[in-house]
C-alpha cells in the first residue's frame, strides 16, 4: 500500500513527488503520519456523537488552503507530532477502549495508505466500531476505490458550487468537479445513512455545508446539486459556525459572522427543496429541535 507515495497523486493535485525519499508535495506530507490531536469529540452530528462520542483524530496538514479553516494551525501550519502507523493503530484501539461510537479521522486524505495498514492491523487486534473519513472532498475516485471496505461512513464537505470561490479562498481550480464526483463515489459505496437501535450511524453518508457571509447563492447551487443529484432521503448537514479568522479576518467579505438573515434565506430554501433528512446548525441555540418540515431533521 505504501507504494502510492513513490510517486505521489493520492490526491487531485497529483504532485508526482517520492515521499518516501522526504520530498513535499502541496499537502506538505511525507511518509510519516502527523497527528496533532486525538480525543472523545461529542459536538459531532447526533447520530455521530451520541452520548459516548465520536473518537477523532486529527490529521496534520491538508491538500486545500482554505483562507478561513478553523483548524489552521493543524491544517495550514503543521502542529502535530510523527508517528508510525503501528501508533496510529494503537490509537484507534485506545479510543475504542473508552467507548466512543465511531473512530472519526479528520483531514485524513494525504495519509490514506498509512491509515489502511493502520487499520488492518487496529482490526486483527479487535477493532469492531465504524471508521469515519471526515474529508473537504478533494478527492481521487481512484484514491476513494482504495478505502472501499475500509470506511463505513463518510462526512464528506461539499464548499463551493462556485469554482471562483475554491480559487480565491481554497486555492485551487477546479473544486466543484472533483468533489461531486468524489462524493458520488463515497455513496456508491456506503449508500444513506444507517442506526442502529440508539440512533447511532453505522454506515452511510453525510453531506456538510458550511454557509458563509455574503456568499448565501453559493450554498442555494450546493444545496440544489444535492437535492438534484442524489437520492431526496440523503443526509445533508448545513453548518452555521462560521466565524473569521486566520486570513479570512484579513478579507472584508468573509471578515464577520452570518446574519439572522442569511441564515434565514439558507433555511427557507432548504425547506423549498426535497430533502428527507438533515441536520441544520441553529443560530443562536445550540440544542437538538426536531424541526416538522422534514422527515427526519434537527436542528443543532
Amino acid at each position: 500500500m505504501l507504494k502510492y507515495l513513490k510517486r505521489c497523486e493520492i490526491c487531485p493535485h497529483r504532485c508526482g513527488v517520492d515521499r518516501t525519499n522526504n520530498q513535499i508535495g502541496r499537502c506538505k506530507s511525507k511518509d510519516t503520519v502527523k497527528v496533532a490531536k486525538a480525543s472523545i469529540h461529542e459536538f459531532e452530528e447526533p447520530c455521530i456523537s451520541g452520548k459516548n462520542g465520536s473518537g477523532t483524530v486529527f490529521f496534520s496538514n491538508c491538500n486545500l488552503n482554505c483562507v478561513f479553516c478553523q483548524n489552521y494551525e493543524i491544517s495550514q501550519l503543521g502542529l502535530g507530532k510523527e508517528i508510525t502507523i503501528e501508533e496510529l493503530a494503537s490509537i484507534f484501539l485506545k479510543l475504542q477502549n473508552e467507548n466512543v461510537n465511531n473512530i472519526n479521522l479528520v483531514t485524513p486524505t494525504s495519509y490514506v495508505p498509512q491509515i489502511i495498514e493502520a487499520i488492518k492491523i487496529a482490526k486483527k487486534k479487535g477493532l469492531i466500531i465504524p471508521i469515519i473519513y471526515n474529508t473537504n472532498s478533494y478527492e481521487n475516485v481512484e484514491t476513494l476505490k482504495l478505502l472501499e471496505g475500509y470506511i463505513d461512513i463518510y462526512l464528506p464537505d461539499l464548499k463551493y458550487a462556485e469554482n471562483e470561490l475554491g480559487r480565491k479562498y481554497s486555492g485551487i481550480n477546479n473544486y466543484f468537479e472533483i468533489a461531486t464526483k468524489a462524493i458520488k463515489e463515497m455513496y456508491k459505496q456506503v449508500g444513506n445513512i444507517e442506526c442502529d437501535k440508539n440512533g447511532i450511524a453505522k454506515k452511510g453518508v453525510i453531506i456538510r455545508h458550511l454557509v458563509m457571509p455574503n456568499h448565501i447563492e453559493n450554498s442555494k447551487k450546493v444545496l440544489k446539486w444535492i437535492n438534484d443529484k442524489l437520492p431526496q432521503d440523503i443526509y445533508i448537514s448545513v453548518m452555521n459556525q462560521y466565524f473569521p479568522t486566520y486570513k479570512a479576518k484579513e478579507i472584508k467579505e468573509l471578515n464577520r459572522k452570518l446574519t439572522k438573515r442569511e441564515i434565514k434565506k439558507i433555511e427557507e430554501f432548504i425547506y423549498s427543496l426535497n430533502f428527507k433528512n438533515g441536520f441544520i446548525q441553529g443560530f443562536e441555540k445550540n440544542e437538538v429541535q426536531y424541526v416538522p418540515n422534514w422527515k427526519n431533521v434537527t436542528i443543532l
